[in-house]
C-alpha cells in the first residue's frame, strides 16, 4: 500500500490519499460508517458496488465513484479492492469539490459522472491507469481535485470546529452555542457540509473512537472502552454496535488492526 501526503492547498480537506493492492477475500464484507466522504477509483475492473443488508439489489457504478457519508453498515465486495486508489476527505472536506450538498450523498455510492459530468469518471480512471506508477497516479488524482474545485479552497472553520467538538463528546447545544448559533442552524450547516445531522454524526464518531481502540487489542475491555468514550453502560455500547456494525462488541472481528472498518461477514454470527 502506498500513501501520498496532500499538498498544502488540499491538506485542510483531504485526510489521506492512497493506492493499495489487496488479496480479495471470499464473500462480502461489512463496511462500517465513519461519517466522511471518499473518492474511490477501481483500477482492476471498471465497476464498484455496495449491497444493502436486507438482501436487496446492489448499487453498481462505474469504476470511479464517490462514497457518501454513511451512518450505518453496508456490504462491500472485497474484489473491488484488488487495485484501488482512494481519497479520504476530512469531515466536511469534500464540500469544495462536489456540486451537490453532502446531504444528497448520504448513504450512497454515486458514479463520479453524476457529480462531475458525463465521461469525467472514465477520463480520470484512464489517466490514473496511464500514470507511471502509484505515486504519479496519486499526484494525478490531486491535480484532478484542484481543477474541479468549484468553491474557494478555504475550509469552513465554523463547521470544522463544531465537528471537532462533537467528535470529542460535546453536546449539540454546546457545539452550537460555542459558535453563537442555534442548534437548528448547526443542523442546516451539517446537512450541507457533512451530510448527517449533528446528533447522528456525534454517534458515528463516538463509535469510531471505540472500534479504533478495540481493533488494536486482541482482547478489548469493552466495559472500560464504553466508560472512556462516553457510553452510559455496556448496553448502550451494544445498542450502537448493532446500529453501526450489525453485530455485537464481542463478535467484532475486523479484517486487520489497521482496517477497523472492514469486517468479513464470515466472522459475524
Amino acid at each position: 500500500m502506498w500513501t501520498h501526503r496532500p499538498s498544502p492547498a488540499l491538506a485542510p480537506f483531504v485526510a489521506s490519499m492512497g493506492y493499495g493492492e489487496f488479496t480479495a477475500g471470499v464473500g462480502l464484507e461489512l463496511g462500517l460508517p465513519s461519517g466522511t466522504v471518499q473518492l474511490l477509483v477501481n483500477l482492476d475492473r471498471d465497476s464498484l458496488s455496495t449491497y444493502p443488508l436486507d438482501g436487496g439489489p446492489p448499487t453498481v457504478t462505474g469504476g470511479t465513484a464517490v462514497q457518501g457519508p454513511y451512518d450505518g453498515p453496508v456490504l462491500i465486495d472485497p474484489a473491488d479492492q484488488r487495485r484501488i486508489l482512494w481519497v479520504a476527505f476530512r469531515v466536511g472536506g469534500s464540500y469544495p469539490f462536489l456540486p451537490a450538498d453532502a446531504a444528497d450523498l448520504r448513504g450512497s455510492l454515486v458514479d463520479l459522472d453524476d457529480l462531475w459530468g458525463r465521461g469525467a469518471g472514465a477520463l480520470l480512471r484512464e489517466r490514473l491507469l496511464s500514470a507511471a506508477g502509484s505515486e504519479a497516479a496519486l499526484t494525478e488524482a490531486e491535480v484532478a481535485l484542484r481543477r474541479r474545485a468549484r468553491r474557494p479552497l478555504e475550509p469552513d472553520n465554523a463547521v470544522v470546529t463544531a465537528a471537532a467538538d462533537l467528535h470529542h463528546g460535546a453536546s449539540v447545544a454546546a457545539a452550537a452555542d460555542r459558535l453563537g448559533w442555534t442548534p437548528r442552524r448547526l443542523g442546516r450547516e451539517f446537512a450541507e457540509h457533512i451530510g448527517l445531522t449533528p446528533k447522528r454524526f456525534a454517534r458515528v464518531r463516538r463509535f469510531q473512537r471505540v472500534v479504533r481502540a478495540a481493533a488494536s487489542s486482541a482482547d478489548p475491555d469493552w466495559a472500560r472502552l464504553a466508560a472512556e468514550h462516553g457510553f452510559h453502560d455496556q448496553a448502550h455500547l451494544i445498542h450502537d454496535f448493532r446500529s453501526f456494525a450489525a453485530t455485537t462488541p464481542g463478535a467484532y472481528r475486523p479484517r486487520s488492526p489497521a482496517e477497523p472498518n472492514h469486517v468479513p461477514v464470515s466472522t459475524i454470527p
